[in-house]
């Protein structure tokens, strides 16, 4: 095993509050409409930009998507907290000399500001965007971008997500898929597609990789 492979929201920081909150506002500002949280997660695949362009019925989606990104980098340090034991993994992973990726349905700019806040940002040696594929997950474009920017073969790479999108893209990428129910909010309550493996631990994850279990696969 070479490369551990992270979808970002949801599975390495607890983001999703300030996603809801900052899509929250603009559809309240542009369309004088509430969205719940369940309504919006049925909306994720795309960007936060595409899904402004594909949801927000008002025609002005440039205004409205810089008022994401200000609502979104307005609380982002209220609302999202560093995780030490995700810190550690990483710093762990590190150590151990695995390649570090994220592929992410999220824009380049939302997850700068992330990276910024949560001190994330010279960790990876790879990151796809939303913005870097034109098939958003479950399709596997970002994840085969990645393993090829990585230069390592899919059976060399484990995929983490807290979606089915993340499993599936990770299935069609033939690497080995874990579904992470790690944080307070995920996207996934119940896997549609099963994971290889499911985890609702950090630490359980550094042990499987203490114990070679992937070596194994």
């Amino acid at each position: 095993m070479k490369a551990v492979i992270f979808d970002f929201d949801g599975t390495l920081a607890d983001t999703l509050p300030v996603c809801f909150y900052a899509f929250q506002a603009v559809f309240k500002d542009f369309d004088n409409k509430v969205v719940t949280p369940d309504e919006l997660k049925a909306m994720f695949g795309p960007s936060e930009t595409g899904i402004i362009r594909e949801n927000l019925m008002d025609s002005n989606h440039d205004k409205a998507i810089e008022l994401y990104y200000e609502k979104y980098r307005e609380k982002h340090l209220e609302l999202v907290l560093e995780n030490e034991e995700i810190n550690d993994l990483l710093m762990f992973l590190k150590r151990e000399g695995y390649k570090l990726g994220i592929v992410t349905g999220k824009a380049s700019r939302s997850l700068l500001i992330s990276l910024e806040c949560l001190n994330m940002n010279d960790l990876f040696d790879v990151i796809i965007t939303g913005d870097d594929v034109s098939i958003p997950k479950p399709h596997p474009e970002g994840l085969n971008k990645a393993l090829a920017q990585l230069n390592i073969k899919n059976s060399d790479a484990i995929f983490l997500g807290d979606s089915d999108a993340d499993i599936l893209a990770g299935k069609q990428a033939n690497v080995h898929t874990i579904g992470v129910q790690w944080f307070p909010n995920y996207q996934t309550l119940k896997f549609g597609v099963q994971p290889d493996q499911l985890l609702s631990n950090i630490n359980e994850f550094i042990q499987s990789l203490k114990n070679n279990r992937y070596e194994q696969q």
